[in-house]
């Protein structure tokens, strides 16, 4: 009953989504196909999948970060209650990720399998590309070699990064193949 109300919900608000993107390129007398609206709308699925993601990921550090003050753990050493905060939180968020992406944004079609540990490996390894690597590099070249403000750097972080994510779960991570009846699986 719970999923009923919220496909009810996300098919009045995709609605309301391309109605606003359809009216926004009225002016350049365009619309989108009915191929691009959904594709559009899979990418703002993918999006609201990485707020929640960020919201669980603060709440899981700032958690951790309390349970170290509380219990006394690495008190010597602010930086390693830091570490473990981001180390769990990246761990446990990612998870939270690909069961929402899963369930949500990538969801399998009819005659396409895949399999479960290998996207989620698949998944581990995209985030950790796109939110350690690719945004330690972009931060690096904003605020040391470019002098952008190291607040601005997080929002270009976010216009490369998250398309990136995309790309790579999109075709990647989540990539599907169609199975056949002397395929076996795995």
């Amino acid at each position: 009953m719970l999923e009923n109300i919220g496909g009810k919900i996300w098919n009045l608000l995709s609605r309301f989504i391309i109605f606003m993107v359809n009216l926004l390129l009225t002016p350049f007398h365009k619309k989108l196909s009915d191929e691009q609206a959904e594709s559009f709308l899979q990418f703002c699925k993918f999006a609201l999948v990485g707020v929640s993601n960020t919201l669980v990921s603060m709440g899981i550090n700032f958690c951790i970060l309390f349970m170290c003050g509380q219990f006394g753990w690495f008190t010597s050493e602010e930086k390693y209650q830091a570490f473990l905060g981001n180390t769990v939180a990246f761990f446990l968020s990612v998870l939270w990720s690909f069961y929402w992406n899963n369930r949500f944004v990538f969801k399998e079609e009819e005659g396409q399998k895949r399999v479960w540990w290998k996207t989620l490996i698949k998944t581990y390894f995209a985030y950790a590309f796109t939110g350690l690597v690719l945004s330690n590099i972009i931060s690096w070249l904003c605020i040391d070699k470019w002098g952008i403000n190291k607040y601005i750097a997080v929002l270009i972080n976010l216009v490369i990064a998250v398309p990136i994510n995309y790309v790579l779960n999109k075709f990647w991570a989540y990539g599907q193949k169609k199975t056949d009846d002397k395929t076996e699986e795995s």
